[in-house]
């Protein structure tokens, strides 16, 4: 992002407009939005950090950050290697602080009207609130918000390609992301076969500390995560889901889960209707295409999603209906620093990345020059 954004900002450019009066001629110019506050989330700490400080930065803006409460080591070293970089002081600034502490730092950064822009990434409860909260100094947002992607495995697909993809975007992370499959779609013809190769390729995830070799997942966040990954588990298993393969705490202990994988799921399902952020794959068949895509729109979120499909024809038909701000096709990882992030309905506004990334932090002014 800061690579990016470092070259990003030396193309943004204005407009000369074709005006109606022959006495005056319009121009738009670009200039920086002013102070900036961002609250970032502990799942990606750096990156997320960066994905907005970067932008702001290349747009001539100063920074305020309050990481999350679990992360705050790795802000302090963003502003560290900053620092040492030769950035001048006050340009980027950390603020941290503990829970309790944290929603009245959200507060101040909301309330105060030296601040022009606020970025957030997390959850939908709380993006709410903090609209709420800048609604009185009327402030530009940017917000990204929860999500609950589907993934779709349409009978004309590459299987093993499909498995694949849906293994990278489910387990990465230990699915703590925002754009992780929480959904799974398979058409009823190949829904037994993608169902075993994903158990089976779910079986082989290394899981352990991310200081060992080879390991490829680690461990939940915290207890309130483990808590939420056991609980969707447990309902979909009373209402008569079947773990393939995982389904309870790992060997390793403390945070540590199994890479699962649920059959039998039925839309009734806690895990269908919330976010999980865990490392838990539930698979639902499907009959028709229209019925596939009902199914994954039917949610208050659209942030991410994903389907696997080599029917051309369906592939421009699916895209263009999923109601979601980035859709992954035949690909089960979509995050690229210039690719523009960000959802629709309640997964959020504005974008982050992406040549559009830059314009969140820049004001359209425009200049009417008249007498010449």
């Amino acid at each position: 992002f800061i690579e990016w954004f470092a070259e990003e900002g030396k193309r943004v450019s204005g407009d000369v407009m074709a005006s109606t009066w022959s006495d005056k001629r319009m121009v738009v110019i670009k200039q920086p939005i002013g102070v900036c506050a961002s609250i970032t989330p502990w799942n990606f700490p750096n990156a997320m950090i960066t994905r907005k400080v970067a932008p702001a930065l290349a747009a001539g803006c100063t920074i305020v950050i309050k990481p999350a409460e679990q992360t705050p080591l790795s802000a302090l070293a963003v502003a560290e290697l900053a620092h040492r970089a030769g950035m001048p002081p006050g340009v980027i600034n950390i603020v941290t602080a503990d829970a309790e502490r944290s929603i009245e730092v959200g507060k101040v950064l909301c309330a105060s009207p030296t601040v022009r822009h606020l970025s957030f990434t997390g959850s939908t409860p709380v993006g709410r609130i903090l609209m709420q909260q800048c609604a009185p100094t009327v402030k530009k947002l940017a917000l990204e918000l929860g999500g609950h992607a589907p993934f779709i495995v349409f009978d004309d697909a590459d299987l093993d390609a499909a498995v694949e993809g849906a293994l990278q975007s489910k387990y990465r992370n230990a699915g703590q992301t925002c754009v992780c499959t929480n959904r799974f779609y398979a058409h009823e013809s190949i829904y037994d076969a993608f169902v075993e190769k994903l158990a089976a390729g779910a079986a082989r995830i290394k899981v352990g500390s991310g200081f060992e070799q080879g390991v490829q997942q680690g461990p939940l966040i915290d207890n309130q995560a483990m808590a939420k990954v056991e609980d969707h588990v447990r309902d979909a298993l009373s209402k008569g889901a079947t773990v393939v393969t995982g389904g309870k705490r790992h060997a390793l202990g403390g945070h540590f889960y199994e890479p699962t994988v649920l059959s039998q799921i039925s839309a009734d399902m806690k895990i269908m209707r919330e976010e999980t952020f865990g490392p838990v794959a539930a698979v639902i068949k499907f009959k028709t295409e229209e019925e596939a895509i009902a199914a994954a729109n039917d949610t208050d979120f659209g942030l991410a999603s994903y389907f696997y499909s080599r029917d051309i024809g369906r592939v421009w038909r699916v895209a263009e209906k999923l109601e979601y701000g980035m859709v992954g096709i035949n690909t089960g990882i979509i995050s690229n620093e210039v690719a523009p992030f960000g959802g629709v309905k309640q997964s959020g506004l504005g974008r982050e990345g992406s040549k559009y990334g830059i314009d969140e932090y820049l004001e359209i002014k425009y200049l009417c020059m008249g007498g010449i």
